[in-house]
């Protein structure tokens, strides 16, 4: 569809149509990275960060099924998945970072496993089994990745107006790009 897209011009908007009613669905997005990969890497070689991946994805991935969603893909030290609704994606994201403190109780500091997160909500391109694509991906990647820290999980707007009005968050500005968006710090 995309290479009819590329040939076709005046036919965009119908092209558009029929890729965003053959692939697009309104789902939650979560995004994980793990942190601490440079200084790992560095002090211990790829083996030893390939190794705590290994053991995230273990942790991580019964969690997000028991809290229906399903893992999309994994690239490198990050984690995609949906869910239905951001309520789904929160009680997650809350599971795995509690699991990750007590996976870091009894081994010693370079092996602790450590996140952070985002999560959006918003209409979503998924591809076959194993890709997606989306603001509202592009979003929560930049949150997991760019803006949280260790241990912590930011929401878009959109996500966090999927949660009761009582939920616990901070909001924030942040840039993504050349745009200031409101995102929502998840508090304990």
């Amino acid at each position: 569809m995309l290479a009819a897209r590329n040939e076709h011009p005046e036919r965009l908007d119908e092209i558009d149509r029929e890729i965003h009613a053959t692939f697009t669905e309104t789902r939650a997005v979560l995004v994980l990275d793990m942190c601490g990969f440079s200084r790992l890497t560095l002090l211990h070689g790829i083996t030893h960060f390939l190794a705590m991946i290994h053991r995230l994805h273990g942790i991580v991935r019964p969690i997000i099924v028991a809290n229906g969603g399903q893992v999309v893909k994994t690239e490198a030290d990050n984690v995609f998945a949906t869910f239905d609704d951001a309520p789904q994606a929160v009680a997650a994201a809350r599971e795995i970072q509690g699991k990750l403190e007590q996976a870091n109780v009894f081994l010693p500091e370079d092996w602790d496993l450590h996140a952070s997160l985002g999560i959006g909500y918003g209409p979503t391109l998924l591809v076959g089994q194993n890709d997606l694509f989306g603001s509202e991906v592009n979003i929560a990647s930049k949150l997991g990745e760019d803006v949280a820290g260790r241990g912590e999980t930011f929401l878009t707007e959109a996500a966090r107006a999927r949660l009761p009005d009582d939920a616990r968050v901070e909001r924030r500005d942040i840039q993504v790009s050349a745009v200031v968006v409101g995102a929502f710090k998840l508090l304990a």
